[in-house]
């Protein structure tokens, strides 16, 4: 029978990586496991967007890099891949997704939203970007020593009440926005994809088992 102190005990956090993921790379990866170890992740739920109403169309299928992305967090147990928003037919928003997340694992886990730089600075124009802070903590990975621009006033609002140290995720489901640092991997979809079509190698930029599936359906030709 478990203890009382043990029945008290909080869940561990989870994180959450969204991402066209076209294709995912070693850089994707190396972020989602840097953020569960310094930040104490019990698991990373990687997300790929069915519709991604900010960014440019897919140059592949939804399922194609749904397919891509299972293959590439395969070997890691501590990854995990939703395919909710590839199903959905509707806009992949965030903030439905971590409704539907908090619906399903519960009021008091304490959720992560894992973002780089860009992508923060860029939240205000998220939809409905803050109601983000109600259902999970956000974490912004950036490069070692590296100082956040300035921001829009709204966000340097939210950032200046919500900032706290990385311990304070698993102290409460939701609300905090923490900074934690990352070795940034020079490599990107776009660069990946531009290499593809010119015939070179992106071998050791994706995992191999990501750059066969690319091999053999001829992806980003």
């Amino acid at each position: 029978m478990m203890s009382e102190a043990a029945l008290q005990t909080p869940p561990l956090a989870q994180g959450i990586l969204g991402g066209t993921f076209d294709p995912i790379h070693f850089g994707h990866l190396h972020l989602a496991e840097t953020a569960r170890e310094t930040l104490d992740l019990a698991r990373v739920h990687f997300i790929p967007a069915g519709s991604p109403p900010h960014r440019d169309t897919p140059a592949v299928s939804a399922a194609q890099r749904l397919a891509m992305v299972r293959l590439a967090t395969a070997s890691n147990p501590a990854f995990s891949v939703d395919d909710h928003e590839v199903m959905s037919p509707s806009p992949s928003y965030t903030v439905i997704t971590l409704e539907r997340l908090r619906q399903a694992l519960g009021a008091s886990v304490p959720l992560v939203l894992l973002v780089g730089v860009d992508a923060f600075l860029g939240l205000p124009s998220w939809h409905q970007w803050w109601r983000l802070f109600d259902l999970a903590h956000i974490a912004v990975a950036n490069r070692p020593g590296y100082q956040l621009p300035q921001m829009s006033a709204e966000l340097q609002s939210q950032f200046n009440a919500r900032m706290a140290m990385p311990a304070a995720l698993n102290q409460s489901p939701a609300g905090k926005i923490v900074c934690f640092d990352i070795t940034p991997l020079s490599i990107s979809a776009t660069q990946i994809r531009s290499l593809i079509k010119a015939r070179r190698s992106v071998r050791y930029l994706c995992p191999d088992t990501v750059v066969d599936y690319i091999d053999t359906h001829q992806l980003y030709r």
